[in-house]
């Protein structure tokens, strides 16, 4: 039997700590769709910004750095890329430094603006591939994407985000500890939903699916079942 294939776009919005990286990627792949993570971008230019020597805090300043930023994506999501002035920064953009100033950056509205834009081109390529694309992030539903086929708000507990966060920063080499990484998740969460441009929040028509009792392998069934049940699978020529 053919193989069945994404049509159109999964939007898949949530917190931080919840697994939409790991899982989006594993949902894209096994539905051979592209895969765009919206979040590295903004980490991206986060570290545009601080190898700039700019304060977060300095919107100007911030604009001017996103808008020299060459900022390059790639969508496959069994390698997926972020790429700054051409080179391979995905370990940089994970670290600390990063983390604790990319909601500052991201709350910029003009960048934002800049971000959203190149979003919507990412996405309308991979909408004419032909195929599909499964895009995270925190407004995908609401801003980016808003007719998209499946709109998911992925969320857990905040035990269970900063649990993850933790075991994940350590499996890649991180220094951490539980209760500075809870604390993190705290201040993210506050900041990303009390923003003025595109706050963090589940879209009105999105799916909510808590994670908190579900492993990978349970979230993807879920997921799965979601995407078939809107009818966004078509069989593989």
């Amino acid at each position: 039997m053919a193989q069945a294939r994404l049509r159109g776009v999964v939007a898949l919005d949530g917190p931080s700590g919840t697994g939409k990286s790991t899982v989006s990627k594993k949902l894209a792949a096994a539905l051979g769709a592209t895969y765009l993570d919206t979040g590295a971008m903004y980490r991206a230019v986060t570290l545009a910004v601080l190898r700039a020597g700019v304060d977060p805090a300095d919107t100007a300043e911030v604009v001017r750095v996103a808008r020299a930023a060459e900022l390059s994506m790639g969508t496959d999501p069994l390698a997926p890329t972020v790429l700054l002035e051409g080179a391979e920064v995905e370990a940089e953009i994970r670290g600390p430094e990063v983390t604790s100033a990319v909601s500052a950056v991201s709350a910029v509205p003009e960048v934002r603006e800049l971000l959203v834009a190149l979003q919507r081109e990412l996405i309308a390529q991979a909408r004419t591939d032909p195929g599909g694309m499964v895009v995270e992030g925190r407004d995908i539903g609401t801003v980016v994407v808003p007719d998209a086929g499946l709109k998911v708000y992925l969320t857990a507990s905040a035990d269970a985000r900063a649990a993850r966060r933790t075991a994940q920063d350590v499996s890649d080499g991180r220094v951490s500890d539980l209760r500075s990484t809870h604390a993190d998740v705290q201040r993210r969460d506050a900041l990303d939903s009390g923003r003025t441009v595109a706050p963090l929040r589940q879209a009105d028509d999105a799916v909510e699916l808590d994670s908190t009792e579900l492993d990978i392998a349970g979230v993807l069934e879920q997921l799965t079942k979601l995407v078939e049940s809107r009818g966004l699978l078509v069989g593989a020529e």
